[in-house]
Parts: structure tokens; sequence; C-alpha cells
């Protein structure tokens, strides 16, 4: 099964990075659950690791929601990464079996020293990178979606830019 929940932080950040820019100052986990195409338990549970490590600011109350805790330009993605992937590992090896041969007796080490490598360069590759970044290439290289505006956002689309409705 595909582990969704480094995308899903990042499509939040950047609403939550839009939104800040709009002037918008909280943006609900219902408002967050209709861009996610999710519900707001979901989105709640999501932002759980982004708060606790001082990405996300929660405000509670009526009127609460979530907000960026930093610029997006000190957010860096290996952070939020890390944050909501926490000591999972990219892959698990299967479980061990009887070694009957040299494969099967050195596999689980070998694939564990590959998932080693793979997750190092997954951080160096999002190290590189902050949300500011992702936000300005969403912008700017056409990798963003146009989607109808939502009844608790106000947000409309008009020629690729976003405007209050």
């Amino acid at each position: 099964m595909l582990d969704v929940r480094f995308s899903s932080a990042l499509t939040t950040l950047v609403f939550l990075g839009v939104a800040a820019e709009e002037g918008i100052a909280v943006v609900s986990s219902s408002q967050l659950a209709e861009h996610l195409n999710t519900n707001p338990s979901l989105v709640r549970k999501l932002l759980a690791p982004l708060v606790r490590d001082g990405l996300v600011d929660s405000v509670k109350g009526r009127t609460g929601g979530a907000r960026l805790a930093r610029s997006p330009q000190d957010i860096p993605l290996a952070e939020v990464y890390v944050s909501v992937i926490g000591d999972k590992p990219l892959w698990t090896c299967r479980p061990e079996g009887r070694h009957t041969c040299q494969v099967s007796a050195h596999t689980a080490g070998y694939f564990a020293e590959l998932t080693e490598r793979a997750e190092q360069a997954v951080l160096t590759t999002l190290g590189d990178q902050t949300l500011a970044d992702a936000m300005h290439e969403l912008r700017c290289t056409g990798h963003h979606h146009t989607r109808p505006a939502g009844p608790a956002t106000g947000l409309t689309h008009t020629g690729g830019t976003r405007t209050q409705a």
C-alpha cells in the first residue's frame, strides 16, 4: 500500500502558505479536508505531527484552524517528510524465512542497506528544497490544477491566479 502522508502534508502546507499570502489567518480542518478530498478527522491526524514539530500552529476554538508556524522559506521539505513519516522505513523487507542458501541468508541485511541509501537520497533531495520552492514551482511550471472554489474557502481561480470570491 502506498503511503500518502508526505504528499498530503506537503499539499496541506502549500495550501496554508497560499492562504497566508492571501491574508487568511487560519484554515479549518474542514477546509483542508475539502482540498485533500478526505475527512476533517484524517486532516487533524495529519496535522498532529506537523504541530508537534513546529511546522504548523493550531488555533483552538470555534473560529480556529491551522496556519504555518514559520515562513515557507524556513520549512525544508526534508523536515516535513521526517515529521509525518517518522522512523517508518521507506521499504520493508519480506519477513525472513528459513535460510536455505546464501541469498536467503543475506537478503534482509542487503535490503536494509539499500533502504538506508534510498532514504538518504530522498532526504538529500528534499533537504535542498523548501516549501517556498514547492509553492513557486506549482505556480510557475503548470504542475497545479484548477479547481472550482469550495464554499468553505472563498478562493477561486482565474487565469492561474487565486482571487477572493
